[in-house]
């Protein structure tokens, strides 16, 4: 199964890591590569960079960003294999313990095998 995991840092938007969690982080993914859990990460940059795209009754709104909801801004994400969403837990465990506070959403991605047959 694959998993996408949403992070988002209760440190201000921006605020870089230090070195030592750049080092611990960087061991990490590698580590984590090699394993065959991590299928793809990246960082997003601040919010300011960014747009929120809503369509309602077929028009659509752009609002560009920063957005003012700081906690609900995606700081990065992670794409994992596991073998059940406890396992994914267990795994996003390890890498909040590096990336710090905040909240990461996890997510099972759709597979054509979750398709019913029919």
């Amino acid at each position: 199964m694959r998993f996408l995991c949403l992070y988002r840092s209760s440190k201000p938007e921006g605020t870089p890591p230090t070195q030592d969690e750049m080092a611990r982080m960087g061991q990490f993914i590698e580590e984590s590569f090699r394993s065959g859990v991590l299928l793809a990460t990246e960082g997003c940059l601040p919010s300011i960079a960014g747009a929120r795209l809503r369509m309602t009754g077929g028009r659509f709104a752009v609002t560009d960003g920063p957005f003012a909801e700081a906690k609900e801004v995606v700081g990065g994400f992670a794409l994992i294999r596991a073998d059940s969403k406890e396992q994914a837990i267990e795994y996003t465990k390890r890498f909040m313990e590096i990336a710090g506070d905040g909240e990461t959403e996890i997510r099972q991605v759709y597979e054509a095998s979750d398709a019913p047959c029919g």
